[in-house]
């Protein structure tokens, strides 16, 4: 593997297998009365968010104490960020003081690659701008193989070689905006699933042809063809124009609700990477459906990030 987490496309498919394999390996430790592991005792992890967050901060601050490793949650408000000092800076200083890692969110499409040019320690990262989210499509390709791949004992998962080949998945929503929608076309293109974007045109990317997926508009023609639907949250908050006609226009040609469940296969689920807007892209009543992975990807996040943090630092010396 490389030094750095920043894009789910710098992955080969056999890197992104070990780390799905190692997370199975590690989710077993949160059945132990006592969930931690020595790993990486003496190491350092920076939680460095210039963005709000719940389940992602908490995610990786979860995984690196599980394997016995200093965190320090850096919050750029109330932090000389706020009185201006730039990314350079603060990574001089968090290189002063010795990270090993740094977790970086930041509002600034890029901004972990400029990081990664400043620091020894590894960077992971946890959503820049609208460009990547690459521990969020890990944990979602490890939910999905959860339920279709090896614990499934499927023919076709025992032949995968570990990953979601012949998986048909469906990525509905605000595709633009969403760093999420990226890194999981092309994860799951590299462990051999089929994905198909389904959003409105305004809420396409421009480059989208160039994705390794298929495009369509009509959610009802793609979900009897989909293994898993994946709902995305309308960004409003990155939004400075009018994208759709309203909010109920959207959610009726773009919601999922229960009777367009009805139209999925037998074994298809679905997932959210949250947070919701129940009543908008999903309806409360799928949302909490035996369908839905929703719970299970915020509890497979910590497993997957513990597994990410063990093979960049875990595995530093290995390297030297």
């Amino acid at each position: 593997m490389n030094r750095h987490l920043i894009s789910s496309a710098d992955l080969t498919r056999a890197d992104a297998v070990r780390i799905l394999d190692t997370a199975d390996e590690l989710a077993r430790i949160s059945d132990r009365p006592i969930k931690k592991l020595p790993t990486l005792r003496g190491r350092t992890v920076v939680n460095l968010f210039y963005e709000d967050s719940t389940r992602t901060r908490i995610s990786f601050e979860a995984a690196a104490k599980r394997l016995s490793a200093d965190v320090i949650n850096f919050s750029a408000k109330g932090s000389s960020v706020a009185k201006g000092e730039s990314l350079k800076d603060t990574a001089l200083t968090l290189e002063a003081m010795g990270a090993d890692a740094v977790v970086i969110r930041h509002s600034a499409s890029g901004a972990p690659h400029r990081l990664a040019e400043w620091v020894r320690g590894s960077v992971l990262n946890a959503g820049d701008g609208s460009h990547e989210h690459p521990t969020q499509a890990l944990l979602d390709a490890f939910t999905i193989r959860r339920r279709f791949g090896r614990d499934s004992g499927s023919a076709a998962a025992a032949e995968s070689g570990g990953g979601l080949d012949g998986l048909r998945v469906t990525i509905v929503g605000d595709i633009l905006h969403s760093r999420v929608a990226r890194s999981n076309v092309w994860l799951l293109h590299t462990l051999g699933a089929d994905v198909t974007l389904v959003a409105p045109p305004t809420l396409l990317p421009l480059a989208v042809g160039t994705w390794p997926c298929s495009v369509s508009y009509d959610l009802d023609a793609a979900l009897p063809k989909s293994d898993v639907v994946m709902m995305l949250r309308v960004q409003r908050e990155r939004m400075s124009a009018a994208y759709f006609p309203s909010v109920r226009e959207y959610s009726r040609r773009y919601g999922l609700d229960a009777a367009r469940v009805a139209q999925l296969p037998e074994r298809a689920i679905v997932m959210h990477p949250g947070p919701m807007n129940r009543g908008v892209e999903i309806a409360a009543g799928v949302a909490d459906s035996p369908r839905s992975t929703v719970v299970e990807q915020v509890a497979n996040g910590v497993s997957v990030r513990m597994a990410v943090l063990y093979l960049l630092l875990g595995g530093a010396e290995e390297r030297a």
